[in-house]
């Protein structure tokens, strides 16, 4: 056996010449095992990653954005104010009564109930031409602009339904209640009443109060 030998060639192979046998390693079977297991581990931390994502961008997950409020929260608006200002009583307040009707007596008997209830009663008779016959409803409150939040909300508990119409070039304070084809009669006194004093005490002003979460 030659000196060129390798050990353990059991003179199989023999070193001749410039050429030399080639030793093959053994494939290491555990590096590619894991190195598959960290692929595997790394797509699912991306697949994980993306839904992550969506849900914070459509609203998908259950923790709530700091900007608003929480999902099971809920807000409670008290009662709405009533007209801003002092609330004239029925004494200082002149009706016009007018009918619009084909009924006769609607204009005058209203007005004798009116003028019961503590209303200044005005002019009593048909309704203009602009109106007669032509107001479908139970009838028309017809003021100045400056009576929009005084007057009129006064003379509309009487009323229930009535409509409500102001007219800027109107002089005076008195208001109109033109008595439309829908009237029957007055809203009764006991209710007409109560509509009245909630006008004299509004509630406070209308604010949302958020519920503690």
């Amino acid at each position: 056996m030659s000196m060129l030998t390798p050990q353990g060639m059991g003179g199989k192979y023999r070193i001749t010449g410039n050429k030399y046998p080639r030793m093959r390693q053994r494939r290491r079977r555990g590096r590619l095992v894991a190195a598959m297991v960290a692929s595997a581990a790394a797509l699912g931390l991306v697949g994980w990653g993306t839904l992550q994502l969506i849900d914070v961008f459509t609203g998908g997950g259950k923790t709530a954005s700091a900007a608003g409020p929480k999902a099971d929260c809920s807000t409670k608006a008290s009662p709405s104010a009533g007209p801003t200002g002092p609330v004239p009583k029925p004494a200082q307040i002149t009706v016009n009564v007018f009918n619009a009707t084909t009924r006769s007596g609607l204009a005058k008997n209203t007005a004798d109930e009116l003028k019961k209830r503590g209303f200044k009663i005005g002019d009593v008779g048909n309704a203009a031409k602009a109106f007669d016959k032509k107001v479908k409803g139970t009838g028309i409150l017809l003021g100045p602009a400056s009576s929009l939040n005084s007057s009129l909300p006064v003379l509309a508990t009487q009323l229930t339904g009535a409509e409500r119409r102001t007219d800027a070039g109107r002089k005076g304070a008195a208001v109109d209640l033109i008595i439309g084809d829908g009237f029957k009669t007055l809203t009764s006194k006991a209710d007409a009443d109560k509509a009245l004093a909630a006008l004299a005490s509004p509630q406070p002003t209308s604010t949302s109060k958020k519920k503690s979460c």
